[in-house]
């Protein structure tokens, strides 16, 4: 149903906009001769040429082990404000040229995989900026697209079991760019060119949501597209009480699929149900999700086997794939319309034409080397069973109370040799600060128990929550 009555509507966008000529096309620059042979190369190899390893090395250390310089450590330790300026100051080069810096352990990042550090992707980085330089010139309408590009989004519609995919600047672009496309379906068939109240788009929005889809949905409905329904935080029966009281025709629900503060993933099965009651358009924010969940890294649709129910899939570059960067997997047509009424995408420049490329190898990369979405939730095993703390991901969310709770363990952990941020207001609710842990792929057993060890003296884990209550979260 969803697919009948969503799919005709944005093929009738899509003729209105080709109609009045404002219809936006991808003309894709090759970048040489010998860049196009490498392309085609590519597609029909899957990327065998990209080297792959069995097992950590060296280098993935990298990824989960940072230095800061002295002054840093202490204006961080005491928690003075700072621009990140103290950096040059003469304390911080005499103590680098002296080779003193605070090493720490890094358990607050999101490359998940430790593709941040991968030789294969850094080089086929350096490849393309040494062939072809930084780029990319324009803007992706413009000229800023280019046979990379393409190349990667059509990997990530592989992925994501879609027809096509659009790369945004970032994944913050992608989710705005979505939203107000979205929204644009109403003005786009109102009789009027301003929709009526029953002619624009209802959108259910998760409590929770991250704040690209809350900026995203705020525009549409400054725009007039849109209205906006706020669901308690994975709350099915209360979405499905709003979802049977309203009478608006284009119904849409937004969700991040694993959710960035709290760790816990969408109720992906009930949203399915709820989808083929009501037939509305499903979109998902898998940014922590992609290459992490799923047997071959499809995100968190293809762990609960409803990538079919999802409509759009939105996610990142940033986190898992160790890149830079947003996408979009869609339709044809629906990737016709966000590039042609997604504003954050039309006014931006392109991705660097080298990140693209490290992207594309990243997508190789996570999908061969397997075992590394089978090592982070090992981490995920050890540290539940280490701590006795019910987590679901390899986000933990350790909710202490105050801010200076929240402090005060974040800075015995600075002391102990371990980079844990404290999450405080606005981020997070008054009264829910919490420590924000993340896994990697690049953690060992080790690392995890050595952690485990330094939380235990700044908290108590059986008087620890992962989660509050979604009506402390402010509304959308």
């Amino acid at each position: 149903m969803a697919d009948h009555s969503w799919g005709k509507c944005v093929e009738e966008a899509v003729n209105v906009l080709e109609s009045r000529q404002i219809l936006r096309s991808l003309r894709p620059i090759c970048m040489s001769r010998r860049n196009e042979e490498e392309i085609t190369k590519n597609r029909g190899n899957g990327g065998d040429e990209y080297e792959v390893f069995d097992g950590l090395c060296q280098w993935d250390r990298s990824s989960v082990e940072v230095s800061v310089s002295i002054p840093t450590f202490q204006k961080w330790l005491h928690d003075e404000p700072s621009n990140g300026e103290e950096i040059f100051s003469g304390d911080a080069l005499a103590e680098s040229t002296k080779g003193r810096f605070k090493k720490l352990l890094l358990f607050s990042g999101n490359d998940y995989l430790g593709l941040s550090s991968h030789p294969t992707i850094s080089n086929a980085a350096a490849n393309a900026v040494r062939e072809y330089g930084m780029g990319p010139k324009g803007s992706a309408l413009i000229c800023g697209y280019t046979t990379y590009h393409r190349l990667l989004e059509s990997s990530l519609a592989q992925l994501k079991k879609k027809e096509d995919c659009l790369v945004c600047p970032t994944g913050f672009a992608a989710n705005m760019a979505a939203m107000v496309a979205i929204g644009s379906v109403a003005s786009l068939l109102a009789a009027s060119g301003k929709p009526l109240k029953n002619e624009k788009v209802a959108i259910f929005s998760d409590a929770l949501n991250h704040a690209s889809i809350i900026d995203g949905v705020r525009l549409a409905e400054r725009q007039g597209n849109v209205e906006v329904f706020v669901y308690r935080h994975c709350d099915m029966y209360h979405l499905n009480s709003l979802l049977s009281s309203c009478k608006m025709k284009r119904k849409v629900v937004v969700t991040d699929s694993l959710f960035s503060m709290d760790g816990d993933f969408a109720p992906m099965e009930e949203l399915s149900q709820l989808r083929k009651k009501y037939g509305f358009l499903l979109v998902i924010d898998d940014a922590h999700g992609t290459f992490v969940c799923g047997e071959t890294g499809g995100g968190v649709a293809e762990e609960f086997n409803c990538e079919a129910d999802v409509d759009l899939c939105v996610g990142t570059l940033s986190k898992a794939a160790g890149c830079h960067g947003g996408f979009i997997a869609c339709s044809k047509k629906w990737k016709q319309l966000i590039q042609s009424r997604g504003r954050s995408f039309i006014f931006s420049t392109a991705i660097p034409v080298p990140m693209a490329a490290a992207a594309y190898a990243a997508v190789v990369v996570a999908r061969k080397e397997r075992w590394r979405r089978k090592a982070i939730w090992e981490r995920v095993k050890e540290f539940k069973a280490l701590s006795g703390v019910d987590i679901s991901s390899p986000i933990i969310s350790l909710v202490v109370g105050n801010q200076e709770k929240a402090l005060k363990a974040s800075r015995y952990l600075l002391k102990s040799g371990f980079h844990v941020m404290a999450i405080r207001p606005p981020t997070v609710p008054p009264n829910s600060c919490r420590l924000r842990v993340t896994l990697s792929a690049a953690h060992t057993t080790e690392d995890v128990k050595k952690l485990i060890t330094a939380l235990s003296s700044c908290l108590d884990f059986d008087n620890t929550a992962t989660h509050i209550p979604s009506f402390l979260y402010p509304k959308l």
